[in-house]
């Protein structure tokens, strides 16, 4: 059933007041920001990387361990980074992919109840404990001779 003129009219108020009130708030609403905001991240990260490369074979021509020690924190930083704005971008962009996970804008998935459920199914035990079978084995070594 479609809105009403009246009630289109309210809602666009409603919005228009909403974004003056709070931009973030209502750009985190919107999705394309935060989107955005990852994808530059992403993108700003890979700068950072091949800066840390050439930081690193700087130090390896010079000679200075150290600073290629530093150029290895920074790609190893800004890999991190990286990965976790691209993470976070495909979280977003696929909502309910996984029941248990929702998305987190950081990129890291937030598990609702606890453990995420374990995609393969549970093997019936057997009615001897690993152990158990452990020790037949090395009485069967030891009756044969072997080790």
């Amino acid at each position: 059933m479609p809105l009403s003129e009246e009630e289109l009219r309210l809602l666009e108020q409603m919005e228009r007041a909403l974004v003056e009130e709070d931009p973030k708030f209502a750009s985190t609403l919107r999705g394309t920001t935060a989107r955005r905001a990852a994808r530059r991240r992403a993108v700003l990260a890979g700068l950072v990387f091949v800066v840390g490369i050439a930081v690193l074979m700087g130090g390896a021509i010079s000679g200075l361990w150290q600073i290629g020690i530093v150029g290895f924190v920074i790609m190893l930083g800004s890999a991190t980074i990286g990965l976790s704005a691209i993470r976070g971008q495909n979280l977003s962009s696929q909502p309910g992919s996984n029941p248990g996970v929702s998305a987190h804008p950081s990129g890291f998935g937030v598990i609702d109840g606890g453990r995420a459920r374990s995609r393969r199914p549970h093997r019936q035990r057997s009615s001897s404990s690993f152990m158990e079978k452990v020790e037949a084995r090395w009485r069967r070594r030891r009756d044969r001779g072997g080790y």
